[in-house]
């Protein structure tokens, strides 16, 4: 770890809603342990709370930026990152520590965050807390859990606290901050779900878990925030999910036009079935690979670098289904249609994480 607490060039921003007197206790320590730049950003505070704000100011050198109302912890980390980038070059500053302002983090934790993202500034750099500790809140400890589980599954990276507040975000990475949705606690998922797309790399840093009054001063709504936190994380899921559908009716739609209209005079009917399914699937399967790749992943790369993998990706596909299907059916007295059922929806999910990483995934590291 770098020693020298004289030289430490990096930010930290505080987004803070009604600050009491811990919002000043944590600064003082900041300033007490070498961090120079203080960015805290006021999210539409009552006025008895501006006090906590002027004294910021005055005292501890810091820059305060106000919102006129309440604009979610999101917004104010979106105004935060945007008065940073504008103010400081890649040369003066590594990047840049957000932290709360409820007392959970420690200017310790803070300081070792912000050196270690000196030391490895091409990543992202997430203040840990363990969650198996005996005081940590039922709601808090099982929640992240799920969480934890959740996003594992659906981005293949394990991150052990999905919702710190105290993040390490390198210098370059901070423009891309600016553009991800959200606007309140749900934000802090979608950085992380960017991250993984642009494939920055994330590390943790273990820091001490903190709950003061079993976090009652927290902002967060167990119920409303973790429902936007949700929708984030499976929104691309729905999203490919809704491609697939529409691709499947699409398939079958043009398969009964087909059937029926353009190939109903054919010699046999076994060629009727066979022209009807081509024409359908390659016309279904182009719908599905645009929708894909512009919609659901968002991938900007040229069509020739993806297109080739994702009929690859297909025909492997349609044949692990059919050997699968082959196999158990043989092996188990079941439905033929619910055997097909079952292995389709395990492909389908597979398909969604390949389709993720290797066929849609971005050409460069951002960072």
């Amino acid at each position: 770890m770098l020693q020298d607490t004289d030289n430490i060039n990096v930010a930290v921003l505080i987004p803070s809603l009604n600050p009491s007197e811990k919002l000043i206790s944590y600064i003082k320590d900041l300033v007490n342990a070498g961090i120079k730049k203080i960015i805290v950003v006021d999210d539409g505070s009552k006025e008895d709370a501006q006090q906590y704000f002027n004294l910021i100011e005055k005292k501890y050198d810091g820059i305060v930026l106000h919102h006129d109302v309440n604009k979610g912890k999101g917004r104010a980390l979106k105004t935060g990152f945007n008065y940073f980038i504008n103010t400081f070059s890649y040369n003066e500053m590594a990047g840049i520590v957000t932290a709360d302002s409820d007392g959970q983090h420690s200017a310790e934790d803070t300081v070792n965050v912000a050196k270690r993202l000196m030391e490895e500034n091409n990543k992202i750099i997430l203040g840990t807390r363990n969650f198996n500790q005996s005081d940590v809140p039922f709601k808090s400890r099982w929640g992240n859990k799920i969480t934890t589980a959740v996003f594992a599954l659906l981005y293949c990276k394990k991150i052990n606290d999905t919702q710190t507040g105290l993040r390490g975000i390198p210098y370059k990475f901070i423009n891309n901050c600016l553009f991800v949705k959200g606007e309140h606690f749900e934000y802090e998922t979608g950085m992380l779900i960017s991250a993984v797309r642009e494939q920055v790399d994330i590390a943790e840093e273990s820091i001490q878990t903190i709950y003061i009054d079993k976090n009652e001063s927290s902002h967060f709504n167990p119920f409303k925030d973790s429902l936007f936190i949700y929708f984030m994380m499976l929104s691309c899921f729905f999203k490919f999910s809704l491609s697939g559908m529409l691709s499947f009716f699409i398939d079958i739609g043009l398969f009964a036009f087909l059937s029926s209209v353009m190939f109903n005079n054919l010699t046999t009917i076994s060629m009727t079935i066979f022209f009807s399914t081509l024409f359908a699937r390659v016309i279904s399967s182009l719908f599905n690979y645009v929708v894909n790749k512009n919609v659901v992943f968002n991938n900007t790369s040229k069509m020739k670098n993806s297109i080739i993998k994702y009929y690859l990706l297909c025909s492997v596909q349609l044949l692990a289904s059919w050997l699968l299907v082959t196999i158990v059916y043989n092996n188990l007295s079941m439905n033929l249609t619910a055997i097909k059922a079952i292995i389709d929806f395990v492909l389908f999910f597979i398909s969604f994480q390949i389709q993720r990483r290797w066929v849609f995934v971005k050409d460069n590291k951002n960072i």
